[in-house]
């Protein structure tokens, strides 16, 4: 499946930030119509920025305030809890109505780890509302709906609880157990899992599994037989075109090379991983002018282009991981090795926040406490 030695294409890094960049100008007032979805693309390329080590060259100390003022303009609190909402068109006429300012946990998680990537010091988060809001959030069955008392719920909303819970250090208003149950009610016969019991395996909800359960120190609850049947169904998920498939039978697509190996290296085989192969689909899904779109020759977009890094990145940290997939936090001493070509490296990824070992580590660090104690 891989490449002949020196066939892969060029790694355009510049350009890549620079897409980033160009997707970021007038983020407070601009782009009305991704208003709904604001605060995730804030997250995408600010964290694209910090994979290719270019947010300091590439972005000014007004900007990064200016966003981390923004981003803190989005916390809300209630009778529900505290986090933050998707954007400023949520906000409420009102100034003293808790109407149309609710909080959702995924803009949650992606908030947090975007102002860690900031490097901001959180005196002004609402530790005791977001742990409310994962208490109010979490169903009878162990999931979690988006928004308090309401909203979609599958297993990126339970990853996304856990995550928060993680960085917050404080599970106290969550019945873990319960979430357990129910993710293993949603994995199927061929190894993976799917957004609800009953579902299609997809290599996206299979990482927010697998990610939950470890952030959650529940990674145990996989039995070795499972542990090697998802080994299976995630490996062949690597088509033949280097780039993973998100579901049995279908085209390749650049965000699964994140969602799929990153879940190979929490279970501790990311080296399974065809790593080659994977820069080839990746590169052909380059464009001229920068940016990763989803599959060769389609438009680039910010999304596919955070986790086609965030897919390489994850392959620095993949010799890491023991072979019994207890990860832990060992990902903070990877170091990209240096007999390698480094036109492709990237820094080391924590692959169960999503975020590089350096801002996962800041988050870790900075959340769970107040400094204005």
């Amino acid at each position: 499946m891989s490449p002949p030695p020196g066939d892969l294409p060029p790694f355009t890094r510049f350009g890549h930030g620079t897409h980033c960049k160009r997707c970021l100008v007038g983020l407070p007032g601009s782009q009305v119509d991704i208003d709904p979805s604001k605060l995730a693309l804030a997250f995408y390329c600010i964290g694209s920025l910090d994979l290719l080590n270019q947010l300091l060259d590439k972005t000014k100390q007004d900007d990064r305030e200016s966003w981390r003022e923004w981003i803190w303009e989005q916390q809300v609190c209630g009778p529900y809890g505290a986090g933050f909402k998707p954007g400023p068109y949520m906000s409420s006429i009102k100034e003293d109505s808790t109407e149309g300012n609710v909080p959702q946990l995924i803009v949650t998680y992606t908030a947090l780890l975007t102002l860690a990537i900031l490097r901001d010091d959180f005196t002004r988060l609402d530790r005791t509302g977001i742990a409310q809001l994962l208490g109010v959030c979490q169903r009878e069955d162990g999931s979690f709906s988006t928004e308090p008392y309401g909203g979609d719920t599958d297993l990126r909303t339970v990853y996304c609880a856990f995550a928060i819970a993680n960085m917050l250090d404080n599970w106290s208003t969550i019945n873990i157990d319960q979430s357990v149950e129910f993710m293993r009610s949603c994995r199927t016969y061929e190894g993976g899992y799917g957004q609800f019991p009953f579902c299609e395996a997809q290599g996206g909800t299979t990482y927010c599994a697998l990610s939950a359960l470890h952030l959650s120190g529940r990674g145990d609850r996989i039995s070795p037989t499972e542990r090697k049947q998802t080994i299976r169904w995630l490996v062949q998920k690597q088509d033949i075109s280097g780039g993973f498939v998100g579901r049995t039978n279908k085209a390749a697509d650049a965000c699964y090379c994140f969602w799929c190996g990153a879940s190979l290296n929490i279970l501790g085989v990311g080296t399974l991983v065809d790593e080659d192969a994977l820069r080839s689909f990746i590169g052909s899904c380059q464009h001229k002018f920068g940016g990763i779109a989803k599959a060769p020759k389609e438009h680039p977009d910010p999304y596919h282009t955070y986790l086609s890094l965030a897919a390489l990145s994850t392959q620095a940290t993949a010799a890491r991981a023991g072979p019994d997939g207890n990860i832990g936090h060992s990902a903070a001493n990877a170091h990209v090795d240096p007999s390698r070509s480094t036109s492709w490296e990237l820094p080391p990824l924590d692959p169960l926040l999503n975020a590089t070992v350096d801002t996962a580590a800041w988050a870790r660090e900075h959340i769970p406490k107040s400094t204005n104690a």
